[in-house]
């Protein structure tokens, strides 16, 4: 009698015992279904992230001595010596002090273009090289109106407008750089061949006087306009 429910529970186990089976296998192909792939298998590890993108490195800073910052230094160098020969006022003099304004001329036209095609700009040159434009320009009329070649007021305008230029460039230097306009490269231009034919030792009055007249003119309207363009630049960046 004891041993027929014994064999019952026997059974009743295999049956329960096959019914978990047919369910855990049951499990297995759902999932199987779902991902595509066997349950016992490992699911793939994702790709890792590509690597960061190489930091470009910045160009290292121009040298303080360059080109650009030679031909300015020499054009300070060239200064006194021009002064010396004009006063000295003989034929041969006045020729060597032309050569002289000549070649510092040249060097005016070369070194902001270098500094800018190179990338050779410091704060060296920011500085010294409207000093070397002023202290160039400004002492050629200044000894010519001494020597009694050109009038005083004439020197006057033109080394003021030049000196409030200078001002109002570092007075916005900090917020930005005004570019060189048209007409301030006429005015340059005008003045070193006004000043050349002033210096030059034969006398031509009249040529001299109407180029001197419009490189005057000219400097009076981009001075005008320069300190516009930086009275506009401080009031956008405020």
């Amino acid at each position: 009698m004891s041993s027929a429910p014994s064999g019952a529970n026997g059974t009743g186990d295999a049956a329960s015992a096959g019914r978990h089976g047919t369910s855990d296998q049951q499990a297995a192909g759902a999932a199987e279904a779902v991902l595509g792939q066997p349950a016992s298998a490992e699911l793939p590890r994702p790709d890792p992230p590509p690597p960061d993108p190489p930091v470009a490195e910045m160009p290292p800073p121009p040298r303080l001595l360059n080109i650009a910052n030679a031909l300015t230094v020499l054009r300070l160098v060239l200064v006194p010596v021009f002064v010396w020969f004009l006063l000295e006022g003989g034929t041969e003099d006045r020729a060597i002090a032309f050569v002289a304004f000549a070649l510092a001329s040249v060097t005016d036209l070369l070194d902001g273009e270098l500094a800018r095609r190179r990338s050779l700009i410091t704060d060296f040159g920011k500085i010294a090289d409207p000093i070397a434009d002023k202290a160039l320009t400004g002492s050629a009329l200044i000894t010519l109106s001494y020597l009694g070649e050109l009038a005083w007021w004439i020197t006057a305008v033109i080394v003021v407008r030049e000196l409030a230029v200078t001002g109002l460039r570092f007075w916005v230097i900090r917020h930005g750089v005004i570019a060189a306009s048209r007409g301030g490269k006429a005015k340059t231009m005008l003045q070193i061949i006004a000043i050349s034919l002033y210096i030059l030792p034969w006398h031509i009055p009249l040529a001299r006087e109407i180029v001197m007249g419009v490189a005057l003119v000219v400097t009076v309207v981009t001075g005008i306009d320069y300190t516009a363009r930086a009275i506009r630049l401080r009031r956008a960046v405020q």
